[in-house]
């Protein structure tokens, strides 16, 4: 039995951490991938493994990361832990970025996406709630909301400016057709 990798998009602010660790809450078949980046561990938000860049190029000279990219200046990995993981039999939720897609889809095939969207003013106000980013910062990952990056066929796409309990069940009702039937 193998899980599925189930690579969590979308712009900065649009709650894919919040929405990942709800989907996982409310359904035991689901984990979340825990990354390792390149910020002080103590920065807040999601659940995140803080290191330096030099300890970050050691671990990915060393195969520790199924994936690794940058973005916004910061340096972001996927444990390869998390093939062990899928082999398992758990689906797993990953945060990636939108341009690290096509990459996924080569290392994880059956790849599932879901996309979430957001309005631009729930992003700023989420962006400056969350207080990690400067007001310059948070111009540059607004802007970076509307990129050229397209869906890819087969990605479930949906609107998190409403409430969580809302995209989480429509998320769980893609997911898991057959569950939500019954």
């Amino acid at each position: 039995m193998s899980g599925r990798f189930i690579a969590v998009v979308g712009p900065s602010g649009v709650g894919k951490d919040t929405v990942m660790r709800a989907l996982a809450a409310a359904e035991p078949r689901l984990e979340c991938v825990r990354r390792t980046i390149t910020r002080p561990g103590d920065a807040g938000g999601e659940d995140f493994d803080g290191v330096s860049q030099e300890t970050f190029a050691q671990m990915e000279l060393a195969g520790d990361f199924a994936l690794s990219w940058t973005a916004h200046g910061l340096q972001y990995g996927i444990p390869a832990t998390v093939h062990a993981r899928l082999a398992a039999g758990a689906d797993m939720l990953a945060n990636l970025s939108r341009a690290m897609l096509a990459t996924a889809a080569d290392r994880f095939p059956g790849i599932e996406v879901i996309w979430l969207t957001a309005t631009k003013e729930a992003l700023a106000a989420r962006l400056s709630s969350r207080g990690r980013e400067t007001s310059d910062e948070i111009t540059k990952r607004l802007a970076r909301a509307e990129c050229d990056i397209s869906p890819p066929p087969g990605a479930h796409i949906m609107d998190n400016s409403g409430p969580l309990d809302r995209t989480v069940t429509t998320v769980l009702a893609r997911l898991y057709p057959l569950s939500v039937a019954r």
